[in-house]
């Protein structure tokens, strides 16, 4: 497709014109996320090969119309991009989780999905081999209305005790997938009454809990979209009512959110393009919407945890020729420092491999622009939160603890076409050690360079070691993603 923009390129490291003031507020940190953070899903239609996105520009229901083969998850490759992104949770979920069947396909189907025992197998595989924890979306059902309040988990129940006895490791559950916005995949009649699915979850907890007994339960994994929110009132709109009748405890409140919407979404409130792709203003729709469920979690559910449940580029499989390249890393980069900044303590990726915003790509096994800023994260970001600031909305900053002891790591994302000059206090300019920049040649790029040189692997490796940090001169490049190392001794708030 094409974009009415120009590309512009990089201007020398020595050319800034912008001079942009970074200040922390304060010593103490404000949110500690888990060890796991930065994690991802394969769609279960991928996994157990239902309908997906490449291929096709069209849209059936919240699905793609190409039929795929299953993933096959027995690679070697796979396995060792994976463990560059480790540790990690792992979500089974996706449009087709709530349509799928469990070991056994009912006569009435001949063309059912179904998710075989040997795939099962392959997946606990897969997440023993790589250190993963799973959280699995378990099927809700497409049933009558009048049967609402009425799921009874009797298909699930044969998942759950194949798995006990396989003695499989199930470490998060949920039911049904963005159950708010069933109207858009499966017809507006389908659409479950908030009041209804507490009563659900209410057996869905039991029938976990009796096989599964320290397994969490997270819920209600409702969609927001950009300026709409949780969309239509009272239809779908039903996380604050779910909430309010819930009469178990949640381990962990979740929602998903997409910044931008592909050409395939039937709802585009703000399409995938560069200029979005590029405005901070579109950032800031997560903090809105991320804050306003943290009160309602506060509200009704205070003991559980807050998790962004899938997230990613665009709906719909992604922007082609846009979700897979560099200009769409920005938006990652900065969701993973605001997420954990206002105190979401998981961040679950859509998705790991497959569609324009996987971050390995599907037939090729080649890793995206989006896999390095995830592999950067997470080999120099630790789980402890600091408050900084920055004088301009397209400088995005946020500082964490650091990977080695009695450290810390700065993150800064420039959003600008031109270099910036960085003003910092001087205890936290004297900390800085050193650091590594994430660039590429143009915003439509598919290959990124670590402090210039090309992101390869060596022998099936790559190592951090094998990019010479770069030393901080207070000049950030222009569209650039950077990780500065910072020592604790002599950090201080003294300007």
């Amino acid at each position: 497709m094409e974009h009415n923009i120009r590309f512009p390129f990089f201007k020398s490291r020595q050319q800034a014109n912008t001079s942009v003031a970074i200040t922390l507020q304060g010593a103490d940190p404000v949110a500690e996320t888990e060890k796991r953070y930065l994690s991802f899903s394969i769609d279960i239609s991928l996994l157990a090969g239902g309908f997906w996105w490449e291929g096709t520009l069209d849209v059936r229901r919240g699905l793609g119309t190409l039929r795929v083969p299953p993933l096959k998850l027995n690679s070697p490759k796979l396995d060792r991009l994976v463990k560059l992104l480790g540790p990690a949770y792992l979500r089974i979920g996706g449009s087709e989780a709530d349509k799928v069947h469990y070991f056994t396909q009912p006569d009435s189907e001949p063309d059912a999905l179904i998710l075989t025992k040997s795939q099962w197998d392959d997946l606990h595989g897969f997440l023993q081999r790589n250190d993963l924890k799973l959280i699995f979306t378990c099927k809700y059902g497409l049933f009558k209305r009048k049967d609402h309040g009425r799921w009874q988990g009797a298909e699930l129940q044969a998942l759950l005790d194949y798995s006990a006895e396989q003695q499989y490791s199930i470490e998060v559950f949920e039911l049904g997938n963005e159950l708010n916005a069933y109207w858009a995949f499966h017809g507006p009649l389908s659409q479950p009454r908030a009041i209804h699915l507490a009563r659900d979850y209410e057996k869905f907890y039991q029938v976990v809990r009796e096989k599964f007994p320290t397994a969490l339960i997270s819920g209600p994994g409702s969609a927001f979209w950009p300026k709409l929110g949780e969309t239509i009132r009272p239809i779908s709109n039903i996380t604050p009512k779910f909430l309010s009748e819930l009469n178990v405890k949640l381990d962990i409140v979740d929602w998903h959110y997409y910044p931008f919407q592909s050409d395939r979404s039937p709802v585009r409130t703000r399409k995938a393009r560069i200029e979005h792709l590029l405005d901070p203003k579109s950032f800031e729709y997560y903090r809105k919407y991320s804050n306003r469920l943290r009160i309602l979690r506060d509200f009704h559910q205070p003991q559980a945890a807050l998790w962004t449940g899938e997230t990613g580029s665009a709906q719909c499989g992604g922007q082609p020729d846009l979700s897979d390249r560099w200009v769409s890393s920005f938006w990652w980069a900065d969701q993973l420092g605001m997420g954990a900044r206002l105190g979401q303590k998981l961040m679950v990726r859509q998705s790991l491999i497959g569609g324009d915003y996987g971050m390995i790509a599907r037939l090729t096994l080649k890793p995206r622009p989006d896999f390095w800023v995830s592999w950067l994260w997470g080999q120099l970001m630790g789980t402890t939160v600091f408050a900084i600031g920055s004088e301009s909305p397209h400088l995005r900053c946020y500082l964490h603890s650091g990977k080695g002891e009695d450290s810390k790591t700065l993150l800064l994302i420039n959003l600008m076409a031109t270099p910036v000059e960085v003003t910092l206090e001087p205890g936290l300019l004297a900390s800085i050690v050193n650091g590594y920049e994430l660039t590429a040649k143009s915003l439509i790029s598919r290959r990124v360079k670590l402090n210039g040189k090309k992101l390869r692997f060596k022998g099936g490796a790559v190592l951090l070691e094998d990019f010479p940090a770069r030393k901080f001169n207070g000049c950030i490049a222009a569209y650039s993603i950077s990780f500065w190392q910072c020592q604790q001794g002599g950090f201080s708030l003294e300007k």
